[in-house]
């Protein structure tokens, strides 16, 4: 059956995920248009499909097991010079990211990895580009703020083309059923076919 890359995250909602996606896309990030606005819970991993139906069951048990929580994004920091990102900071919830990032990371279940730096909730908003435009991304954004509670999260693949794709929202709470989204119209993901980046 071949492999799949997956990513688990937080959507950030509208009208600020696509608000984001725009400023990104205008900063010059080629990425920009292929990612979905998001918290990462599990980065880009790349996994064996016939593993999708355990990793489906792990994030359903997951997602029932936690509550909701308020979050709050205000303001811009760097990674710079670790890493070429610039991003919107997460100032409440962080505590409710770490702690669900662990859950779907548990070395006992299937999504099971260790993370190349330690784990920092942030929304990227330009990665990889020239210094001047990543200053510039920082700058613009430093009184960007948003909050909402989160209530659930999302399991995405990376398509050939490079482009995210939902795949299946988890609603927190017992009993709350998963949501399987149907796929995105082909004429759709021709929109963007940016390189390959980070999620």
């Amino acid at each position: 059956m071949g492999t799949v890359t997956l990513g688990v995250s937080l959507a950030v909602p509208e009208p600020h995920g696509s608000f984001l996606q725009r400023r990104r896309e205008g900063f010059g990030d080629p990425a920009a248009r292929g990612i979905p606005t998001h918290i990462t819970l599990l980065p880009p991993t790349e996994v064996d499909a016939a593993a999708l139906p355990d990793i489906e069951r792990h994030l359903a048990e997951v997602a029932a097991g936690s509550r909701p929580f308020a979050l709050r994004l205000a303001g811009t920091g760097t990674f710079r010079p670790l890493s070429p990102v610039v991003f919107v900071k997460v100032v409440e919830g962080a505590r409710g990211c770490t702690v669900l990032q662990e859950r779907v990371r548990s070395a006992s279940g299937p999504c099971a990895r260790e993370l190349q730096f330690p784990y920092h909730p942030h929304v990227t908003v330009a990665h990889g580009i020239d210094e001047a435009a990543m200053d510039r991304a920082r700058t613009e954004l430093a009184d960007f703020s948003a909050a909402w509670t989160v209530d659930g999260f999302a399991l995405y693949e990376k398509g050939d083309d490079e482009v995210w794709r939902l795949e299946r929202e988890y609603p927190f709470g017992a009993g709350s059923a998963s949501v399987t989204v149907p796929r995105q119209a082909a004429e759709a993901a021709e929109l963007s076919r940016p390189p390959a980046a980070s999620y």
